[in-house]
Order: structure tokens, then C-alpha cells, then sequence
């Protein structure tokens, strides 16, 4: 089961929702809308998982609450005002919203869709056009904050698209959100998510370098860090991950193979717009090396590894 840390959730009308893609995010995500009082209806491609997250979060006191499970997008948006999705990549995102069993064909006009998905900028822009010709409405909104920030209730959400549809989605997204902004037109959530994931790679390489560095000259880098978390120094990879470096444990968190999909999205865009990233083509490179040591699945601060 997926703890939820108790949360104070935002006063707001009940909706009729969608969540489609349950997984280390999806579920607690999901998990926060019913919480909040929603009325959720879920899909997952193993629909045992469905089964359980209706399970766990079913409130046998609340009798006014309905949580219910479908066997495709379609069937889980028809009833829904807002569908939010969180699934792996562009294409498990087309999957789930386009042809015959797509959510796009279940949901009723005007109805808005809420990707969460770390995709990229262009399916944002080609699946608003989409829903768009439909009469529907669809919202790029990657988040960060980790599985930590979602069982907590406390991601920070980038949002891309028409301000009318943001603001119908914005209050009933807060319930697993601390912050949930508009920062422009389609593909501007995509965009802003390459930026985060642009900068946590730097930080984490630099952090990796300065421990390492520290415990090669016979250093107390805890204390060390105690010491340097007080200045210019500090940032949350060293509050968050700096111990857990130095104890070598990397068994949480956000997943190397997940990394290297966000930084080849960075890669991608950023040859289309001319930006220039040797840093973060350098660090991902680094992870290819963690990958190949069979860190596939440790936190991304595993950088540290290849440097021991």
C-alpha cells in the first residue's frame, strides 16, 4: 500500500474525475482527489491495481462517496469534468487518450484533460490541437517533487495551456499539489520540466563531486555538509540526499532510467531550439555509466557511484 501523509485539503466544489496510470505517482496522486472528496474513477493498464486503489481508498463511513474502476480510458472519462493522467512516456500517453478506447472518445464536450506525464513539448501541442478540433480542452502539467511530494500531497505542478481551462483544473489539482502554475501556451509545462530536470542534474553532479571529493581528503562529510547546508552551499539535493550519499544508499526516490528519459527529452528539445547544454549532456552520460553498473533503478543521486 502507498502511505498518505495527512494533508489539509483546499475547500472546493466535489468534481466528477478521471485518473488513468497508477503508478508511483498516479496512485497516491489519485489517492489525494478521493481524499479531497472527489468522486474518482480509475484505469491502469493492470487492473489489479485498480482493484486495490479502490481498496484503499474507499471511505466506509462516507456513503456520498463513489470511487469506481474501468477497463479503458474511454469508459473511466465519460462522467468526468477533469481527467488527469500520468503515465510513462509520449507514447503511453497517445495510447491512453487517442482511437476508439482513448479517453478523447469517452469525454463529454468542454470536458478538460490534465497531463501529468514527463513528456514531450510536441505531443503536448499535438494532443491540445487534438482535443481542441474535439471540443475539448487539455493541459501540459508535469510535476516535480518525486514519489515523495506526491504520497505527501505536495508536488509542484508546471502547467502549459488556456488560462479557462488551467483555472478549472488549478483548485481541484491542489489537493496533491503546493503549487500549481500557469506558465504559458501548449508545451509550456513540457518546457519548464526541462529546465527543473536541467538544474537537478548539475546540482546532483556537483553534490556527487564534492563528497567524494571530501571523503577521499578524510573528511567527516557529514558533518561537513552540516556545515556547508548553513551557506551558499546549500540546495534540496543536500538537504534531501547529501546523508543518504554519504551512507551509500540509493533505494528511493527518483529512478535513473526515469532521468534518462526526462534529460533525452532535454537533449531532443534542445537541438530543435538551438540551446546549447554541454553540462547536462556530460551528466547524462554519467547516468548511461550508472545504467551500465545496474543502477537502472537507483535514486538519481547514484551519480556518487562511478566516482568510488
Amino acid at each position: 500500500m502507498n502511505a498518505i501523509n495527512v494533508k489539509t485539503y483546499p475547500d472546493t466544489l466535489a468534481h466528477q474525475v478521471a485518473f488513468l496510470g497508477l503508478g508511483v505517482m498516479g496512485y497516491p496522486m489519485a489517492g489525494h482527489l478521493a481524499r479531497a472528496g472527489h468522486q474518482v474513477t480509475v484505469y491502469n493498464r493492470s487492473p489489479a491495481k485498480s482493484s486495490a486503489w479502490c481498496a484503499e481508498f474507499t471511505d466506509r463511513e462516507n456513503k456520498q462517496q463513489r470511487l469506481g474502476q474501468a477497463p479503458t480510458p474511454k469508459l473511466a472519462s465519460q462522467q468526468a469534468d477533469i481527467v488527469f493522467c500520468c503515465v510513462g512516456n509520449d507514447d503511453d500517453l497517445r495510447s491512453v487518450t487517442l482511437g476508439a478506447d482513448g479517453a478523447f472518445a469517452g469525454m463529454k464536450p468542454g470536458a478538460v484533460f490534465v497531463d501529468h506525464t514527463t513528456a514531450s513539448a510536441s505531443v503536448a501541442r499535438e494532443l491540445s490541437g487534438t482535443a481542441d478540433r474535439l471540443g475539448l480542452h487539455f493541459v501540459d502539467a508535469p510535476v516535480s517533487g518525486g514519489q515523495a511530494g506526491a504520497q505527501n500531497g505536495m508536488l509542484t505542478v508546471m502547467c502549459g495551456g488556456e488560462q479557462a481551462a488551467f483555472e478549472r483544473a488549478q483548485p481541484v489539482g491542489m489537493a496533491f499539489s503546493r503549487a500549481f502554475t500557469l506558465l504559458g501556451a501548449s508545451g509550456s509545462g513540457q518546457l519548464a520540466k526541462m529546465v527543473n530536470q536541467i538544474c537537478i542534474a548539475g546540482l546532483v553532479q556537483g553534490l556527487s563531486e564534492a563528497i567524494a571529493f571530501g571523503q577521499y581528503a578524510g573528511l567527516d562529510m557529514l558533518q561537513v555538509l552540516e556545515v556547508i547546508g548553513k551557506g551558499a552551499a546549500q540546495s534540496w539535493q543536500l538537504d534531501n540526499r547529501g546523508k543518504t550519499m554519504v551512507a551509500d544508499r540509493f533505494d528511493f526516490g527518483f529512478a535513473v532510467d526515469w532521468m534518462r528519459k526526462d534529460l533525452g527529452l532535454v537533449l531532443d528539445e534542445a537541438k530543435r531550439n538551438g540551446a546549447r547544454l554541454p553540462v547536462t549532456a556530460l551528466v547524462d552520460q554519467f547516468y548511461a555509466d550508472v545504467q551500465q553498473m545496474g543502477g537502472r533503478r537507483w535514486d538519481t543521486s547514484s551519480l556518487i557511484k562511478r566516482l568510488k
